[in-house]
């Protein structure tokens, strides 16, 4: 496994590269599903590197990644990519965007990476062998807040691509904590979100409407940080899972009760 975790850190790291070279390049913005929901040509580069080196090292692993889509060769293994998280960020040149690698074997996540080029901080996960965080000034585990209450949280959440027509679009859920928290954010890049759950940076995290990319690696590293990560509504998650919610098991039953009205 740890051979696998070098290749992901080591990929995530290349990708990096390759990202910010296009951001001093300049870039192309297009859209996809609705004039909010951006790709560029950093997304589909960086798309092509992973898929190429993840071919070229493991031929025989399944594939899911953002640009892509997905791949199926009847393995138990199978990569799940977000060659670019944050990309609207990254287009308005927003220093706060990612690169997220999972990888899962029959189901169960076994390693997350999410690499911020910008800081150039790493966060990984091996299931099992806890989380942490490489930075230019050090190496040091990850661990997730002891926040418990309210009024002493700082939270992070977002907003679907299609807010302006999806009667589930976050709007209530944020009306209903936002005078009650010390803080909340909305940064943009769900990975980073997740991975700062895990550094005890943020005390929670909940969205909806996410896809799989944007949540297996920080979701692994949540749960290896010693957090808990569930639907909002309280029900056990997974990556096809409508909603997520990610903090300290303490803290997470107070903010899921806020946020569906019920505390």
């Amino acid at each position: 496994m740890n051979e696998l975790l070098l290749f992901a850190t080591t990929l995530a790291r290349e990708t990096g590269a390759i990202v910010q070279g296009w951001q001093r390049r300049g870039i192309t913005i297009e859209t996809k599903s609705s004039t909010i929901d951006l790709v560029t040509e950093a997304d589909r580069a960086a798309d092509a590197q992973i898929v190429r080196a993840i071919r070229h090292h493991w031929p025989t692993h399944d594939l899911l990644t953002e640009e892509g889509g997905a791949e199926q060769r009847g393995s138990r293994w199978r990569w799940i990519v977000d060659p670019l998280d944050g990309t609207t960020n990254f287009a308005q040149a927003i220093p706060h965007y990612s690169i997220s690698i999972a990888l899962e074997k029959a189901g169960e996540l076994q390693l997350g990476v999410v690499y911020d080029p910008v800081r150039d901080e790493l966060f990984s996960a091996l299931r099992g062998d806890g989380a942490w965080l490489d930075a230019p000034w050090g190496r040091v585990p990850l661990r997730v807040s002891r926040a418990t209450a309210l009024e002493n949280a700082v939270v992070a959440t977002g907003f679907p691509y299609d807010k302006a027509t999806s009667e589930r679009n976050n709007v209530a859920e944020f009306s209903r904590v936002v005078r009650r928290l010390r803080g909340i954010r909305r940064m943009g890049s769900a990975a980073l979100d997740l991975a700062y759950v895990a550094a005890g940076r943020l005390d929670g995290y909940w969205e909806y409407a996410l896809s799989p990319w944007d949540m297996a690696a920080g979701a692994l590293l949540v749960r290896e940080a010693g957090g808990v990560v569930h639907s909002v509504d309280g029900s056990a998650w997974s990556l096809q899972s409508p909603s997520i919610l990610a903090a300290n098991p303490a803290f997470a039953p107070t903010l899921r009760q806020a946020l569906l009205g019920n505390g």
